[in-house]
């Protein structure tokens, strides 16, 4: 086993001694020109050039929607601990009905995605967040869901019934609860 082993270490020392014959470092110099470009030869582009040619803009319907999923994550993290999202955030919890909680997330989407549409770098990922904020504003709506009455400026039976130095002042019905 051991002359195995001193054996398999020669052979790789063997490799170490070996001359180069080949000098991929050698420099021009007046000895040694560079090899001339033969004139039937097409012009060979710069690094840059090859940049612009190779770069893609799409990889692919799946690659795209991937980067673009990281992109949006990465402006979720930036906007998060924003003052006036969180602060619409509280607001929009702490509503005691559900028309007011729901006009309230409707102003939490519009702080929050205009917050995300200022960071965002590339026209594809504003598009992006129009189609998200447009998404969740539209589950916000009910079309089944009367709006909440509004009161008529003097029709009401306690602003007419009670005199103009009364202690008594008209007091509107309780909303329904939930809707």
């Amino acid at each position: 086993m051991f002359a195995m082993v001193a054996g398999g270490i020669t052979i790789l020392r063997g490799q170490d001694a070996a001359q180069s014959t080949v000098d991929l470092h050698a420099k021009a110099s007046p000895e040694n020109p560079p090899a001339p470009i033969p004139a039937n030869s097409p012009e060979l582009p710069e690094l840059s050039q090859l940049d612009e040619i190779f770069k893609q803009t799409s990889l692919g319907k799946t690659a795209d929607e991937y980067r673009m999923h990281v992109e949006w994550r990465k402006l979720q993290n930036q906007v998060a601990n924003d003052p006036a999202v969180v602060a619409a955030k509280k607001t929009a919890a702490s509503a005691r009905t559900d028309l007011e909680k729901r006009k309230r997330l409707g102003d939490y989407y519009n702080i929050y995605y205009e917050r995300m549409q200022a960071l965002a770098g590339t026209p594809e990922m504003k598009a992006a967040l129009d189609g998200f904020k447009a998404g969740h504003l539209g589950m916000l709506i009910q079309p089944r869901v009367r709006p909440s009455p509004s009161p008529a400026p003097s029709a009401t039976p306690a602003a007419v019934a009670t005199p103009a130095g009364s202690p008594i002042e008209a007091v509107e019905p309780p909303l329904p609860s939930g809707r």
